[in-house]
């Protein structure tokens, strides 16, 4: 393989394993029904009027699997942290005791399960776009290697390549998607 046509190939591999990447970010947002500080990464805060993830105006703990507990630095941040929850549409509903703020995270119903599971699949179908994104790029830029003077033998085990990358990383994105629906789905 010539170094060119192995710079193309690279290239599509990091592409793939940062939507894979993406994945995994956006599967850790969708609850499962245990308390997880992880449920609320995302949400943003207005700290004295620049947004901020929340991460960094407070402490987020869970001192059981049923509740989440945040602790603001800044006691001032107790009603902006309180909207950014509410705002964020997770199902979930603070309350301030003036000091902390305690999220009980109620029983996901099976209708919300399957919802959830849903949203998990959908996440896994826009990765698979995504990655076959990247194999449409990647084959585009073998084209163009071709067009430079590659030898179209080696533009054929570069695209064969890159194909072979391609169904390896969509069938990671079932494993890890059905891995999410299996702890969604458990009671």
């Amino acid at each position: 393989m010539t170094e060119e046509s192995k710079m193309c190939l690279d290239e599509a591999i990091e592409g793939m394993q940062n939507s894979l990447e993406h994945l995994k970010r956006e599967l850790l947002k969708i609850r499962t029904g245990k308390a997880s500080p992880r449920m609320l990464s995302g949400i943003y805060i207005d700290y004295y009027g620049s947004s901020t993830p929340l991460e960094r105006v407070a402490n987020i703990s869970t001192p059981d699997a049923r509740q989440l507990v945040v602790q603001p630095w800044d006691k001032n941040m107790l009603e902006p942290i309180v909207k950014g929850i509410q705002n964020a549409n997770l199902g979930l509903n603070p309350q301030d005791d003036g000091e902390l703020i305690r999220i009980i995270v109620p029983e996901l119903t099976e209708e919300r399960r399957l919802n959830l599971v849903k949203q998990a699949r959908k996440e896994g179908e826009n990765t698979k776009i995504s990655i076959r994104n990247v194999r449409k790029d990647a084959n585009s830029m073998a084209k163009e290697l071709e067009e430079e003077g590659l030898s179209e033998d080696e533009v054929k085990r570069l695209e064969d390549e890159i194909q072979k990358n391609t169904k390896e990383f969509s069938k990671k994105v079932d494993v890890i998607v059905e891995e999410k629906e299996k702890e969604i789905m458990a009671i």
